[in-house]
């Protein structure tokens, strides 16, 4: 995703899809303006209750996902972790994956944000994160 896409759930509230901080295929340049975009939408958005970053539970912590986490508690910006792809990995490699990220991020957090395993293939964790966001929009 390189744009903003907005989905109306329900007719009550909105899933906004916003681009990947990553952008690896894309130039410095390119990278640098989404950033800003990112940013501004952030800070910018007074109805932004929650977002959350997914990870591939395939691989380790990258450097890139722990900065955009970091980032995201220096904008004091609420978030949980979904980590995706759980069918597509052995079980004792996901736990491991999940506990290193949680050793990492357990260095510089206080408290760890909301963890989601899922796999969209076949829909493990799907009432978990419908339901923490239903918990959220009763708050708002």
């Amino acid at each position: 995703t390189i744009t903003i896409n907005h989905f109306l759930i329900n007719e009550e509230w909105y899933l906004v899809d916003l681009p990947g901080y990553g952008f690896a295929q894309r130039s410095k340049k390119d990278r640098e303006s989404w950033k800003v975009m990112l940013d501004n939408y952030i800070k910018g958005r007074k109805n932004l209750i929650s977002m959350f970053v997914l990870v591939d539970s395939r691989i380790e912590p990258q450097k890139i996902d722990l900065e955009f986490i970091n980032h995201l508690g220096e904008l004091q910006m609420p978030f949980g972790i979904i980590f995706t792809k759980i069918d597509k990995i052995k079980e004792s490699e996901l736990h491991r994956n999940v506990n290193i990220y949680k050793e990492r991020l357990s260095e510089e957090w206080e408290e760890l944000p909301p963890i989601f395993i899922t796999s969209s293939e076949k829909e493990i964790g799907k009432d978990d994160v419908l339901n923490y966001i239903e918990s959220l929009n009763k708050l708002f």
